[in-house]
């Protein structure tokens, strides 16, 4: 990576802006997934055994009105930060004035503080999610002219707290968060060890097209499971029951499928049931085609067994969406099969791109099995596909 990281300044004695990614899952004010402010913690307790004095910035949820900030104050996070630091976390429970500046300004070295909820700068006008200028050059006064970002989750965005906090200071660096992102991702899809397999799940082609491309190109395989293959079920005139479909698709699927030849590798049976909710029958399909009136949730066991074939020997693997709906015990087989499949690769560098793939992987107890685990799904989508960045590319060049 050609950009300054935190190692490269010097942060003794200076106000440290610092962008982290702390939009956890909260449940009546209780946290019920820290893995983001766990994985925040390596940049911030650099920053404070340097010396530093850290400010962080973070979103929590989606504000757009007065009414949505109910229950998205980060409160909560800076009290589970303090107890993972053993330390005092000041949270003044603003975003811009006299109180945060006050609190900056009694800051001492090796002290940490986090603003409150930079969305709610959203109200009646979309400052932070729209780089209002006059908000980032705000936040930017509050530092030394340094600023990390450790927001991986965000970095496909142009927002205040990342974009126009950069625009405004010295030095913008990287976090070892970001990193470590931009190194397993970005070189495992640019500069893989061979077989490089990528393995792509989830409900929509039209969530997945780039992505697909992009790695049509750059992988040796490219396996595709999940409500998508139903798109291309159809696309082949295969019957799919009542399974998800986008129609507007059916062309680009066809010339995907042309396009790839026998790199795209798709299922050969699935698990079906007779109802998406509330189903009374559940059974495999003997081949490709759904039955009439039923609908496929996840890949069957031959599909299994192929993707275990396909993954064995992968010196690369990049896997991006289940394979079914894995939220049900029923419809889990077929993720666990992969991610099974994926472990087995001994020496092999694994990476779930995040989202859906990364909880699966969690929730299932597989997360100790991959060489990483992306914190950003947009972001790890994005650079699956091979585009820029502007929270990376607004950082400042070695």
């Amino acid at each position: 990576m050609n950009k300054m990281t935190v190692k490269d300044v010097a942060l003794q004695g200076k106000k440290v802006l610092v962008r982290v990614d702390f939009n956890v899952p909260l449940q009546d004010g209780v946290i019920t997934n820290d893995n983001r402010i766990t994985a925040a913690l390596p940049t911030i307790k650099y920053i404070l055994e340097q010396g530093g004095r850290a400010i962080l910035f973070s979103h929590l949820g989606r504000v757009k009105e007065a009414a949505d900030k109910a229950g998205k104050s980060l409160a909560p996070v800076a009290k589970a930060l303090g107890e993972k630091l053993g330390k005092e976390v000041v949270f003044p429970g603003v975003t811009r004035g006299a109180e945060l500046e006050a609190a900056i300004d009694a800051l001492n070295d090796g002290d940490i503080l986090l603003v409150e909820n930079t969305r709610f700068e959203d109200v009646n006008g979309k400052k932070e999610s729209k780089n209002d200028p006059e908000l980032g050059k705000y936040w930017a006064s509050l530092g030394d002219g340094i600023f990390v970002n450790d927001a991986f989750g965000t970095a496909h965005r142009a927002h205040a707290s990342n974009v126009g906090i950069s625009s405004n200071v010295a030095h913008a660096v990287a976090g070892m968060l970001l990193e470590n992102e931009i190194k397993f991702i970005k070189n495992a899809v640019d500069a893989p060890e061979r077989p490089f397999v990528a393995i792509l799940g989830g409900s929509k082609v039209s969530d997945k097209i780039g992505v697909i491309e992009n790695l049509l190109d750059k992988a040796d395989k490219v396996i595709v499971g999940g409500g998508m293959t139903y798109t291309f079920y159809k696309a082949q005139g295969l019957e799919i029951g009542a399974s998800l479909c986008e129609d507007d698709k059916l062309e680009l699927a066809k010339e995907l499928m042309a396009k790839a030849g026998d790199k795209l590798i798709l299922p050969v049976d699935s698990k079906e049931a007779n109802a998406f909710a509330g189903y009374t029958t559940v059974q495999d399909t003997a081949a490709e085609a759904v039955t009439e009136g039923f609908l496929g949730l996840d890949i069957g066991p031959k599909s299994i067994a192929k993707f275990e074939a396909e993954i064995a020997g992968a010196k690369t693997v990049v896997w991006n969406g289940p394979m079914g709906v894995f939220e049900n015990e029923d419809f889990q087989a077929g993720t666990i099969g992969v991610m099974d499949a994926i472990a087995a690769q001994d020496g092999a560098t694994s990476i779930i791109g995040g989202g859906d793939s990364a909880a699966a992987a969690i929730n299932l107890g597989r997360a100790d099995k991959f060489s990483w685990i992306s914190t950003g799904g947009g972001a790890s989508m994005e650079l699956l596909e091979g585009k820029e960045l502007p929270g990376l590319t607004s950082l400042t060049d070695k």
